[in-house]
């Protein structure tokens, strides 16, 4: 079966927003944990926006399931990540005055530096995902870097209407294929949701999915523990076909 990683990030983004206690970030963990979840995936960003430093250090001490963090390649977010030890870091683009992760990785034009950040995870034990482009050249360059994992951005998938639909799955298909290839663990995220989700399970050799703003807009309505529950269907579904 693919497996989900919940991403809680807009959990904190609600808190942040009057700089509150709730809702609790560790309560919706393990919430997502109990329905069934494989992964929790967060941002720590560099602006602190949502996700706080208190906040990776508790879900490690709590979590039964694995803590992905996603992360800028920057010297503060890397001393955090070697302290704590998450199971995975996912390497991502970060821009300031972005509402959410606009693209993928440049990795091609910083394999030197990435290199180093690999290098210094996996000296800690630590996993490495590159969040990219469905980029052949981009899949290359992770590899060549020594990255256990890629995960597509499926924004532009998501994003997309009519014809440029079937055009973006197959642009997910063929770097997917070129990724197995070369041994790297298969993921994908971003704007995926209930509705649009199965086209990308068939991606062949994908592994796991990373969801969350679609999963947190839908707890509103019928609870995070059915909203998590729900996705998994999709995932059991496909599995068994």
């Amino acid at each position: 079966m693919i497996e989900l990683g919940v991403n809680i990030d807009h959990v904190a983004t609600l808190r942040e927003a009057r700089k509150g206690k709730v809702p609790d970030v560790i309560t919706a963990a393990k919430v997502c944990e109990i329905a069934g979840a494989h992964q929790i995936t967060v941002h720590l960003r560099q602006d602190r926006r949502h996700i706080q430093d208190k906040d990776v250090e508790r879900l490690k001490e709590v979590l039964l399931i694995r803590m992905n963090l996603e992360m800028a390649g920057v010297p503060e977010i890397i001393e955090i990540a070697h302290r704590i030890v998450p199971y995975t870091v996912c390497l991502v683009p970060e821009n300031r005055q972005e509402i959410t992760t606009e693209g993928g990785l440049n990795v091609v034009e910083q394999k030197e530096s990435l290199r180093r950040v690999v290098g210094g995870m996996h000296e800690r034990g630590i996993k490495v995902s590159m969040f990219v482009d469905p980029d052949i050249e981009q899949i290359h360059a992770s590899a060549e870097i020594g990255a256990d994992s890629v995960e597509l951005h499926t924004g532009a998938y998501a994003n997309a209407e009519r014809e440029q639909v079937d055009k973006e799955l197959n642009r997910l298909y063929e770097a997917g294929k070129v990724a197995v290839q070369l041994g790297l663990a298969l993921h994908a995220g971003h704007g995926l949701t209930v509705r649009n989700l199965e086209p990308v399970t068939k991606i062949p050799g994908l592994k796991e999915v990373n969801i969350g703003h679609d999963i947190i807009s839908r707890s509103i309505f019928i609870g995070l523990d059915s909203a998590v529950k729900e996705i998994l269907a999709v995932l059991e579904k496909v599995s068994s076909l």
